[in-house]
């Protein structure tokens, strides 16, 4: 996935917010298990530092400010706070042709810490979507570590997948699905589950549709991606079901404890977005054995 040079991204209503502080990988963990670990809290917005040593940020600060360098789509083609950025600027375009009342939430780019009604945001939590706030808070220094260190699977589409999960979440929240679908505790076949496929089905539903986005020159934001892009973002969601994570770890398989579905539901559920669009989404309305 690629932005135009010549696009105008300018203008987007994200904010940079946070002290500073870094991710620190201790203890001399590496290899997969420490990988699944980082993705896991990618793409969930759990904290797992605990099993790899991570560290996290000590600033709590509220302060926000613009997110500055970041006008066109060569920008955001260099700059991962400008591709957040940009990308919410598509991602709120496209679901206000998808949906009659659609707002675009908040976008807080995370600097080490920031302290939100849902708890405290940092490079230990993840990004994460704050309902009560109606805001998407994401740390790019995930993006960074994973990419530099690892090799693991954050390029440029997978980190917009990111972001279009936790639209996604707003997306459920603007709707009532997480008013009539409540948390009902864990397992395959639980609200939790359904919830977070169908927010996968959701970025899917965005990346499919990513190319018709344009400025007020008619210029597109995105260019398409590519079958090596798209095979990152699939790959990159087949890390993080509960399935790998917990096979990773060293234990076996329990599907009861299971809180974001499965590497094959993931994946599944992106391609039925990617594929069919949001109204192939509908997690709620097939049965267990379907999910």
């Amino acid at each position: 996935m690629t932005f135009n040079d010549n696009a105008n991204v300018g203008g987007s209503t994200a904010r940079r917010r946070g002290g500073g502080g870094g991710l620190a990988i201790g203890g001399g963990v590496a290899g997969l298990g420490a990988i699944a670990v980082l993705l896991l809290q990618l793409f969930t917005g759990q904290d797992f530092s605990g099993l790899v040593g991570l560290g996290s940020g000590t600033d709590s600060s509220t302060e926000s400010s613009e997110i500055s360098g970041c006008l066109t789509g060569a920008d955001a083609n260099t700059n991962d706070d400008c591709r957040l950025a940009a990308g919410s600027k598509a991602i709120d375009q496209y679901w206000a042709t998808q949906m009659n009342g659609y707002t675009q939430p908040q976008l807080i780019i995370v600097d080490g810490s920031t302290s939100t009604q849902c708890g405290t945001a940092s490079n230990a939590t993840g990004p994460f979507y704050c309902p009560p706030e109606q805001t998407v808070y994401i740390d790019p220094t995930f993006f960074g570590i994973l990419r530099e260190n690892y090799g693991a699977s954050a390029g440029s589409l997978a980190q917009l997948y990111v972001l279009a999960h936790e639209y996604g979440h707003h997306v459920q929240n603007l709707i009532g699905v997480m008013d009539k679908y409540p948390s009902n505790g864990t397992g395959a076949d639980s609200n939790s589950v359904r919830t977070e496929l169908q927010a996968d089905c959701f970025a899917g539903a965005w990346v499919g549709d990513m190319t018709e986005q344009v400025d007020e020159n008619g210029v597109a934001y995105l260019q398409a991606p590519t079958q090596d892009q798209i095979r990152d973002a699939l790959d990159a969601a087949a890390a993080v079901g509960d399935d790998h994570i917990q096979q990773q770890s060293g234990s076996g398989v329990n599907s009861d404890s299971w809180t974001h579905g499965s590497s094959e539901q993931r994946q599944r559920w992106f391609t039925k977005g990617y594929e069919g669009g949001p109204a192939a989404c509908d997690t709620f309305a097939v049965s267990g054995s379907d999910l």
